[in-house]
């Protein structure tokens, strides 16, 4: 009989995998989707502080694309997908810094633009990787390139006056004897204001009072707008915006480093800025290749960067002596271009202010719009009234 009628040998039947295999299968796959999403396309955060109130509440959730600056690759390699710096609050690692790899962007739609928000790894984070460092979300003010100059909360870019963000906040003192019940408050929308007891009949009432100008009331962060409606009741005496002028307070960077940690950035500039978070600059953002002479001023203004972001090995400096591996430098060619951010509640927001620049390699992406809003600053309302319903799917601005 020829060999193409012979019957063919049955095969012997495939061995059905165990419930186990194949739930470890599924969930294998999924993290490694979810890894992929995540690093390369779009990612979801949530807004944890009011530093960038009206534009993004406490409670909002947004979804950020990689997409639009170009999704980097993994510093660290060896970390659990669904966890950032650790396991949902437990203080154990989700990663192994034991294995770092040198980082690239991908090509991307466009550059950051001025005027937007990003969302970043906050360079402060020193004790992290850049990858697995704090995000942080805020309005990019100035790219590299520009002089940023901030008059009388003004903020100036190149001489020119920029485009203040919609409903804006900055802080207003309320001079008041028995201080603002919340609901009036809430009926404003006003939710950043100091409340020394929440439980209390009023807004504000337990000592010590704060005094502004010799005024006695509290303190709250809204719109101008806002704060006009709030004048006009009875009970307020006075509403007063409240301006830092240079050298009374607040000190801005670079003087407000030091508060970061002696172990880092904490050191006490020669060069007397006296800038305030109000009239602050001229500062200059630095731009990949650029060159700039080792002075003292430029040494107080530069040094975090050269010493922490830039990936040199053995910076010291002493005075105007700069060595950076051994090897004396009187002039600084910068390895990346710097960006300065700002949050839109002005005088709520820990920013390029406070620790100066962010740079190109810790911007991770692009707010795109809010998927899940909850309220939480009315301890009175429930679950599904709490729902901000008016902004989910709102687009960022």
């Amino acid at each position: 009989m020829l060999d193409f009628l012979k019957k063919k040998k049955d095969k012997a039947p495939k061995q059905k995998k165990g419930f186990f295999r194949e739930l470890f299968n599924d969930i294998l796959f999924a993290l490694i989707a979810v890894t992929i999403i995540r690093g390369l396309f779009i990612e979801a955060y949530a807004i944890p502080t009011g530093s960038m109130e009206n534009s993004m509440l406490i409670g909002d959730h947004l979804f950020v694309s990689k997409l639009h600056y170009g999704a980097r690759t993994a510093k660290t390699p060896i970390k659990f997908p669904l966890a950032h710096q650790d396991f949902w609050g437990t203080g154990i690692p989700s990663y192994w810094d034991g294995i770092q790899l040198p980082q690239y962007r991908l090509p991307g739609f466009r550059d950051v633009r001025r005027g937007e928000p990003v969302v970043f790894n906050y360079p402060p984070d020193l004790d992290f990787p850049t990858d697995i460092k704090t995000f942080y979300v805020k309005r990019c003010v100035a790219i590299p390139g520009d002089t940023l100059e901030v008059r009388n909360q003004q903020v100036y870019v190149n001489g020119v006056a920029s485009e203040n963000p919609p409903n804006m906040q900055t802080s207003f003192f309320i001079e008041t004897d028995n201080g603002v019940h919340p609901r009036y408050m809430r009926e404003l929308g006003i939710t950043d204001y100091t409340d020394e007891n929440p439980n209390d009949t009023y807004a504000t009432t337990a000592l010590p009072n704060y005094s502004y100008n010799g005024k006695i009331g509290f303190y709250a962060n809204t719109t101008q707008a806002q704060a006009d409606k709030l004048a006009q009741y009875s009970f307020v005496k006075s509403v007063e915006r409240v301006v830092y002028q240079k050298g009374e307070g607040y000190d801005a960077f670079p003087e407000a480093q030091r508060y970061l940690g002696a172990q880092h950035t904490a050191y006490n500039p020669v060069t007397a800025f006296d800038w305030t978070i109000d009239f602050f600059g001229p500062l200059a953002m630095p731009v990949k290749g650029q060159t700039i002479p080792l002075t003292q001023e430029n040494i107080d203004l530069y040094r975090t960067p050269i010493v922490h972001y830039e990936g040199n090995d053995n910076v010291v400096i002493n005075g105007t002596d700069v060595t950076i591996d051994g090897e004396k430098v009187t002039e600084y060619t910068f390895k990346q271009g710097y960006y300065y951010m700002m949050g839109d509640n002005r005088h709520n927001s820990e920013d390029s202010r406070s620790w100066g620049f962010v740079p190109e390699d810790h911007i991770v992406g692009k707010p795109l719009f809010i998927f899940w809003s909850i309220d939480k600053t009315d301890p009175d309302a429930g679950l599904f009234s709490s729902i901000r319903w008016n902004r989910i799917l709102d687009l960022i601005k």
